[in-house]
């Protein structure tokens, strides 16, 4: 049985467990993850998105088996036993070419998924949801799931063909309503209806049928839905579970089967917990992570311009400003208002459009001299405890380092502490 199975049917018996899902390849994330795995002595599911990662390289430049031997390099690094780790892919289906025709874009899909499969990704989630250049919108139920029965037979071919066997796992479902492209206001959304999350899991066990696929519906672990979180720009919509709760209750009735929850990101410690209880046992985290980072940074360069001649400081955050300008593809679509609105949202935003620039060369040389001027001086506590105080505390607590890069990663481990405590936890009726 596979690892997330097992822990799927943990769940399903009675312990309030879940598994949160690290989605970034930032290497301070990879590593701060590691750590915080490693010190938890749990299993660590990394996810790569189908934006992020394809067979063409995707915006990180890697396709699926050079983001595996990213991940197995750094996994090496930090002693982290591979027994412990799995590899997922986010919303594989034709995302990211849905300006090509349907059956275009299906071909590319194909060829994505056999990429991931064959690279060693255990974890795939199957999302056909979004219309194509010839297609209607929305799309029915019936399309998606045969679209996505479709490429879960080519994974299951190609996990035979590589491997001798298959022990994928899938994710099902999409959290966007099914009307999609509209811009969800932070006063309401929508919680997917127990009916909609019904004939999604009907339409796709029925086209997994006839896909001929019927046999690896039992391995069908998660369903993707909306249980009424989201965050824009400047807000966060919190979970109320009095909301969900009728939709909760549906996959009592699969016994393989809990929710995966995205866009968990900014949730309070309290909510997390509450989403692992209602049946939402995995959380998928990933723009708060590197929002964590850029927070760290920052406040670095707050410190830095303190102590070190400005002739000799890193100017990270103006680096940054200039390549997001100069390329303002990853955030023109999304970043809206006049000059000074946009440059708020292009440094503070939650949904952290910033993310796509790291990989950036200039930007990474500024970074290594950030860490650098930092790493040659004792910060002074009072600047620590100015700009990053619970960096301080733990600093005077012994439980970190002064230095810049143990700072960094012991803020992004905050946003993973609450993660990982939500899906520890066990239920009280189990003592």
């Amino acid at each position: 049985m596979n690892t997330l199975q097992t822990l799927v049917q943990r769940h399903k018996a009675g312990g309030n467990n879940g598994i949160y899902a690290v989605c970034s390849a930032h290497p301070l994330v990879i590593e701060a993850a590691f750590s915080q795995a490693l010190d938890d002595n749990s299993v660590l599911l990394i996810e790569a998105t189908s934006n992020q990662v394809d067979q063409f390289g995707g915006y990180t430049g890697m396709t699926p088996i050079d983001f595996r031997h990213f991940v197995l390099a750094m996994a090496e690094q930090f002693n982290f036993p591979t027994e412990n780790l799995i590899l997922g892919g986010d919303h594989l289906g034709p995302n990211r070419w849905q300006h090509l025709t349907a059956t275009d874009a299906m071909v590319n899909a194909d060829d994505l998924i056999t990429a991931y499969v064959a690279a060693g990704f255990k974890k795939i989630h199957l999302d056909c949801s979004m219309s194509c250049a010839d297609d209607p919108m929305p799309l029915s139920d019936e399309i998606v799931a045969e679209r996505a029965a479709r490429l879960g037979a080519i994974a299951e071919k190609t996990a035979i063909a590589s491997f001798g066997y298959s022990d994928l796992v899938y994710v099902i479902g999409t959290e966007v309503p099914v009307p999609g492209g509209a811009a969800e206001t932070l006063n309401t959304v929508e919680v997917t209806s127990p009916q909609a999350a019904m004939k999604t899991i009907e339409t796709h066990q029925r086209a997994f049928t006839e896909a001929g696929i019927a046999d690896c519906w039992t391995r069908v672990v998660g369903l993707v839905v909306q249980p009424g979180v989201e965050f824009d720009h400047t807000g966060v919509i919190d979970y109320c579970p009095e909301k969900a709760n009728q939709l909760s209750g549906v996959v009592d009735s699969f016994p393989h089967m809990v929710f995966e929850a995205h866009s968990t990101d900014y949730q309070t410690h309290a909510a997390y917990r509450q989403l692992v209880q209602d049946h939402f046992a995995i959380l998928k985290v990933g723009p708060a992570l590197t929002f964590a980072m850029r927070e760290a940074l920052f406040n670095l360069c707050e410190i830095e311009a303190e102590i070190i001649p400005k002739a000799h400081c890193s100017n990270l955050r103006e680096c940054i400003e200039a390549q997001m300008c100069e390329a303002p593809q990853h955030w023109q679509k999304y970043y809206h208002g006049n000059e000074s609105e946009q440059r708020f949202s292009r440094c503070f935003s939650f949904s952290d459009r910033m993310r796509y620039y790291w990989p950036d060369s200039v930007i990474n040389q500024a970074q290594a001299t950030l860490f650098r001027n930092l790493s040659r001086v004792d910060i002074p506590l009072p600047l620590l405890s100015q700009y990053m105080p619970q960096q301080f505390q733990h600093l005077r607590e012994g439980l970190i380092s002064s230095d810049p890069k143990a700072l960094v990663l012991d803020t992004i481990r905050q946003v993973l502490r609450a993660y990982s405590q939500a899906c520890t936890e066990k239920l009280i009726a189990e003592v």
